[in-house]
């Protein structure tokens, strides 16, 4: 999942960037609020973590105008100020919830995906794919019921495919999900990762449920359904 931070801290943001991508987020950084109102607006985010206080742009006129937009992305806003007023106004203008500086990352980890659970779209039920099946609430992965040990980026763009069975999703598609806006265009990680994953998917297998699409992308699906 991809997360757009927008702190104007570098040290705050540096630890949160940290703790996130080793909970295997993806998490683009802007440090003030004209580019995180604009990122917002142009990437598909899964979440976004805004402060209050930032330059050129406050957290409550980004909320504003995220909202203003039609983006229901779930906002996390962050302040150092602890007054009801200003929850209060950064709920009413469209935040989904409030955490006060200086926090623990743990209270932080624990809202995100309480935030992300509440979506529709990462509902915790099991995913299966023919005899693949994976857990989110488990971060378990199993293949005729044998378990399988994915890293954080197998199990993200794993993840990612069995979300979108049966859909050809292109590299791009792929990129923007699972890697931050960092991303080298000119390597081939997407190549290799779905290599990784068809070793410890497929391998063994009669029925393969990993295919490239010459020319669009890559898609998981039962090996006898057409896409």
């Amino acid at each position: 999942m991809r997360i757009l931070l927008v702190e104007d801290d570098k040290n705050i943001a540096g630890f949160i960037k940290k703790g996130l991508t080793e909970e295997n987020y993806a998490v683009d950084v802007f440090y003030d609020g004209e580019d995180g109102a604009y990122w917002a607006k142009e990437n598909d985010y899964d979440l976004i973590i805004l402060d209050i206080m930032l330059p050129k742009k406050d957290g409550i006129e980004v909320c504003k105008e995220i909202r203003r937009k039609n983006i229901i992305t779930p906002i996390i806003m962050l302040t150092a100020k602890d007054t009801i007023e200003d929850k209060i106004k950064g709920l009413d203008e469209g935040a989904d919830d409030y955490l006060t500086k200086p926090f623990s990352f743990e209270e932080l980890l624990a809202r995100v995906r309480a935030l992300l659970r509440r979506t529709q779209k990462y509902k915790t039920k099991t995913l299966k794919v023919a005899d693949l099946e994976l857990d989110p609430a488990m971060r378990k992965v199993t293949r005729a019921g044998k378990e399988i040990t994915l890293t954080g980026k197998e199990y993200a763009l794993l993840e990612y495919m069995m979300r979108n069975k049966e859909r050809v999703l292109t590299e791009v598609m792929i990129i923007e999900h699972i890697w931050d806006i960092n991303y080298d265009p000119m390597t081939n990680v997407v190549n290799v990762y779905i290599h990784h994953l068809r070793q410890k998917i497929d391998k063994g297998f009669e029925k393969k449920l990993i295919y490239t699409i010459r020319g669009s992308g890559y898609v998981i699906k039962e090996g006898d359904k057409n896409i």
